[in-house]
């Protein structure tokens, strides 16, 4: 049998509208400051640390994995790419397929509708995901287990989904 892989696809906190800013460069909100760290040590408690993260290159997204990344016992290696900046489910499949074979727990950072839609490409449209075909609000993580392998990855289960108001 295949060995588990995880998959951590992450929205970014709440973000800041109130300056005049290019949207690439807005930052995170108050309470999304509040909320990021919380998303840190759910992963933390459910054992969902990833050992490599792909983040967007948009403030808000490195603002928040910053912030959960604060929560971990140890900070794991991150990758910054610009094309998970308004990413669609192709461009996260891509930038999961350069990951190594030996990884098994992988964070991907993005935005909205990129990680619901990945989400739900991935495990399907069932009552397991009805929560995330609802709304991916931000600074929620959706956590999926594949025995696929990242460079072919199809197909995973929901197993978690994390909200912050939850918490």
């Amino acid at each position: 049998m295949d060995a588990t892989r995880w998959l951590i696809v992450l929205r970014h906190a709440k973000s800041d509208w109130s300056d005049d800013l290019p949207d690439h460069e807005r930052p995170l909100a108050p309470r999304g400051i509040r909320a990021a760290p919380k998303l840190g040590r759910w992963l933390v408690e459910t054992g969902h640390v990833p050992e490599l993260v792909v983040c967007s290159t948009a403030r808000r997204t490195r603002e928040t994995w910053q912030r959960v990344s604060g929560e971990l016992p140890a900070k794991p290696p991150v990758e910054y790419d610009e094309d998970l900046y308004g990413a669609d489910v192709g461009e996260f499949l891509a930038a999961a397929g350069r990951t190594a074979p030996d990884v098994t727990t992988l964070a991907l950072v993005g935005h909205e509708p990129g990680v619901s839609d990945l989400t739900l490409h991935l495990a399907g449209f069932g009552d397991d995901t009805r929560e995330v075909q609802t709304k991916f609000p931000t600074g929620a993580a959706a956590v999926l287990a594949t025995t696929d392998p990242w460079d072919a990855l199809t197909t995973a289960r929901l197993v978690a989904f994390f909200r912050p108001r939850d918490v």
